[in-house]
C-alpha cells in the first residue's frame, strides 16, 4: 500500500501532532504543580466566602458565629458536668 500524502501533508500532520502533544504535556505539568493548584484552590474558597467588595458574605458570618457559638456552649456544658 502506497503512501499517496504530499511532504505538505506529512508536514502538517507532524506540526499538529506536536501541537497537541505540547497541549498534553502543559496540562501534565499543570497537574503536578501542587503550589500553582492550592493559591488556585485557596483563590477560589476566598471567591466564594466574600462579596465583590472583599467583605465576608453573610452566610459564612452566621456559620461561623454558630460554630463559635456552639463550642462555648459545648465547654460550658463540659466544666458544668465536671464541676
Amino acid at each position: 500500500m502506497a503512501d499517496t500524502r504530499t511532504p505538505e501533508q506529512i508536514e502538517a500532520e507532524i506540526e499538529l501532532q506536536r501541537a497537541r502533544l505540547a497541549g498534553t504535556v502543559d496540562e501534565l505539568a499543570a497537574k503536578l504543580d501542587v503550589k500553582s493548584q492550592a493559591r488556585q484552590k485557596v483563590a477560589d474558597l476566598k471567591d466564594s466566602a466574600t462579596t465583590d467588595s472583599g467583605s465576608p458574605r453573610p452566610e459564612v458570618l452566621g456559620a461561623a458565629g454558630s460554630l463559635v457559638a456552639m463550642a462555648v456552649v459545648l465547654l460550658l456544658w463540659r466544666r458544668r458536668r465536671t464541676h
